[in-house]
């Protein structure tokens, strides 16, 4: 079968693969859609975390389910999508109903190879029924099921106001399913591109350029108070580090976004709020279950994300422009 390995930072290499042995237990799909997030740029320009190379890059999935031995609630013909985080189920996390964050947690794409391959063997119990679903609807399941997840995480309420930092997909999604949650959201990024995106497509009221001015803008915005909930999307250490000052007394910090350096904050801004910190770390089954239902309701449209389309046997010479701002790329959608 036909593979793309990222053999090295800045380097990739299609290949021909051994096809997957069926096991018991497991599927074989047919990747039909990938689609392309910033693990699988920051793993291409050598900025990823928990990464080794060479590896097969790819998590977000749809494919159609082409041989099964002992998958019960599923058959050859099903589209699916997969939920890409494969866990031991023996760990405190996993018997604690959070198999998202597995002491041994292998997410496909990034511990091992994903889906930039015409078939992948995948557990059974990972399969997701695509319910009708288109397969670019699909394979955006997952970093919107991440967008959910934090939200979950900060357990938005009705009324309250919800600074979201970043504008990337994942930042959207946040800020999306902190709506649905009846948050109040107020979207900052660097980039007007992504903020004109967020005020135009998902019709976010509040967007502000990032910036050190932006304190009374938000207070001007909520009427004197800050958010009580602040979500990090950006993955950005100075942001990050920065975030704790656009957060109320009391309120919820929630880092979605993921970087290899400190956090900084200063302990007395931090104390004198009693914040509550939390990192938001991939999805669960509840999460893709809440996406799809969303997107059958109509609540989201996670194909209005895609900005750029790409055959497989365009994406060695294609990925590196991805990793420019000025190409304009919101979700790059791959086609087997």
């Amino acid at each position: 079968m036909k593979t793309l390995i990222c053999t090295t930072p800045g380097n990739f290499e299609y290949g021909l693969g051994a096809m997957p042995q069926l096991r018991q237990g497991y599927a074989i799909i047919k990747i039909k859609k990938i689609g392309i997030c910033g693990t699988d740029l920051h793993a291409f320009e050598g900025t990823q975390p928990y990464f080794s190379y060479p590896r097969i890059l790819g998590h977000e999935l749809a494919g159609e389910v082409v041989a099964l031995d002992d998958v019960p609630g599923f058959q050859r013909g099903d589209m699916v999508t997969v939920i890409p985080y494969e866990n031991c189920g023996a760990c405190i996390a996993c018997r604690s109903a959070k198999p998202n964050c597995c002491e041994q947690i292998a997410v496909l794409g990034v511990h091992k190879d994903g889906g930039m391959a015409e078939y992948l063997l995948v557990p059974g119990r990972l399969l997701v029924h695509g319910e009708g679903l288109t397969t670019e609807q699909l394979a955006l399941s997952e970093p919107f099921s991440i967008g959910a997840h934090g939200i979950r995480r900060a357990a938005v309420q009705p009324g309250e106001f919800v600074l979201v930092m970043g504008a990337g997909p994942i930042g959207l999604a946040a800020m999306e399913f902190a709506r649905i949650a009846g948050g109040q959201v107020i979207a900052t990024d660097l980039h007007e591109k992504r903020l004109q995106f967020a005020k135009t497509v998902l019709h976010i009221p509040h967007v502000l350029m990032a910036g050190a001015d932006m304190q009374a803008t938000v207070k001007e915005i909520t009427g004197g108070d800050m958010p009580t909930v602040v979500i990090d999307a950006t993955g950005s250490q100075k942001a990050i580090n920065h975030g704790i000052y656009y957060l109320a007394h009391g309120g919820r910090y929630v880092l979605i976004g993921l970087q290899k350096e400190l956090l900084q904050f200063s302990h007395p801004e931090f104390h004198k709020r009693e914040t509550t910190l939390m990192s938001s770390r991939n999805a669960t089954r509840e999460d893709f279950e809440q996406v799809i239902r969303s997107i059958k309701a109509g609540q989201v449209r996670p194909e209005a994300y895609i900005t750029h389309r790409i055959k497989f046997g365009e994406v060695k010479t294609v990925f590196p422009s991805l990793l420019d701002p000025g190409s304009g790329v919101m979700k790059a959608m791959v086609d087997m």
